[in-house]
């Protein structure tokens, strides 16, 4: 089966937010989100780092692998504050066509 980005990650997404209704004694994604947004977090954040070293000195192998878990761990995250795919892809389509300098010009200070 061969997928675009957008179909795997659409799901993942949904397979995260049915494993966040499990068991967390047998899911790994509702063990996560038990812990807490913070904890989801900093999972996130680590893997983000994992990635950023790997594009630095890894193979494309480790690249894709670790790519993989931080779009995962990505997920969690999302799910860990209620946030839907949909709300991220209004965000995205709100952007296209635009320079990234006048988008970032244009955010309120939060």
């Amino acid at each position: 089966m061969t997928l675009t980005l957008g179909q795997a990650l659409d799901q993942l997404l949904e397979q995260i937010n049915t494993k966040s209704q499990a068991d967390p004694s047998t899911s790994y994604t509702a063990k996560l989100i038990g812990q807490g947004t913070a904890h989801c977090a900093k999972k996130l954040g680590e893997e983000g780092v994992e990635l950023a070293l790997a594009l630095v000195s890894g193979s494309a192998t480790d690249v894709a692998h670790e790519a993989a878990d931080l779009l995962y761990h990505f997920g969690v995250a999302l799910a860990s504050r209620g946030i839907s795919g949909p709300d991220v892809v209004g965000v995205i389509v709100a952007r296209i066509g635009r320079s990234g300098l006048e988008e970032k010009a244009s955010r309120t200070p939060s």
